[in-house]
């Protein structure tokens, strides 16, 4: 039973971290002309590689429909950088 918990409690860290990225990329676009567009940059980069961290903690123990979703998160996050350049 601790093994299904910490396999829950390890993908909704990365679901909500995801959430949270797609927050922060959603609001850097619409500041995108404004004085603190970089400190907003900022702040996505950091969530983006926390969101990653939790992705990859997830994925240690994650079940395949879990995983998918995941695999997903991780393209959603590339697609941000992708945008943004933030490589």
């Amino acid at each position: 039973m601790p093994y299904h918990k910490n396999k829950q409690q390890a993908f909704q860290a990365a679901e909500q971290g995801h959430k949270q990225a797609m927050d922060a990329y959603a609001y850097s676009q619409l500041v995108k002309e404004e004085a603190d567009y970089g400190k907003q940059l900022k702040h996505l980069k950091e969530e983006i590689n926390e969101t990653y961290a939790q992705i990859d903690n997830a994925m240690e123990v994650a079940s395949d429909t879990q995983r998918r979703q995941l695999e997903q998160f991780q393209q959603d996050l590339q697609s941000m950088v992708n945008e943004v350049n933030l490589d």
